[in-house]
């Protein structure tokens, strides 16, 4: 054997693992299958993230609703209560006769002006925090703010309309806090109905 087969030889029992050798095919590319579950995840991530964005963008927008409702409608308890003192207030109005009123003077005409004032400030203050009177008298009648208690005979009136006012209505934002006891004419012409626009 020559010194260079034994070189060779030797060289054939040390590792292929040299400098810039290529690396074995498996290792070298990822497997297709393990790509498409990874894009699928990114996927399925993706969608999730969307999801939990638009989840938060409706929540956030349902809390500032939520907020704006219960700063306008905090009151409602409370100006419920109030409207009693309003009623009993006007009630004190109208036990005065009108003549009575006319030749007031003295004592009478000031009470009598001390309760008209105390009225038109319950009223006021009423409104600045969103409360206001339903005035229904002449209007056609609407069952989200009046109550029909009765029907009076009226060939000169348009049926439904609201012609006489038992109790006044208050309202509260958009919501109804007391409906207006109304009686509503009967047997007089009846209403137009608009068309519909559109």
């Amino acid at each position: 054997m020559t010194p260079n087969d034994t070189e060779n030889a030797a060289r054939a029992y040390e590792p292929a693992a040299a400098e810039g050798a290529p690396a074995s095919a498996p290792e070298a590319a990822p497997n297709g299958d393990a790509l498409a579950a990874l894009e699928a995840e990114k996927l399925d991530l993706k969608d999730k993230l969307l999801r939990t964005l638009a989840d938060m963008e409706n929540l956030r927008r349902r809390t500032e609703r939520e907020v704006a409702d219960a700063r306008t409608y905090a009151v409602t308890n409370f100006a419920r209560d109030m409207l009693n003192a309003a009623d009993n207030v006007r009630r004190a109005l109208e036990a005065v006769p009108v003549e009575a009123r006319a030749g007031a003077d003295g004592p009478l005409k000031a009470l009598v002006d001390g309760i008209e004032l105390t009225e038109r400030d319950l009223i006021k203050t009423l409104e600045r925090h969103g409360v206001k009177k339903v005035e229904p008298h002449g209007q056609r009648f609407d069952p989200n703010l009046h109550q029909a208690m009765f029907e009076v005979p009226n060939p000169d009136v348009t049926s439904g309309t609201v012609v006489q006012v038992v109790q006044t209505g208050y309202v509260i934002g958009d919501r109804v806090l007391r409906p207006a006891l109304v009686g509503v004419a009967k047997g007089g012409p009846k209403a137009e109905v608009k068309p519909a626009e559109g």
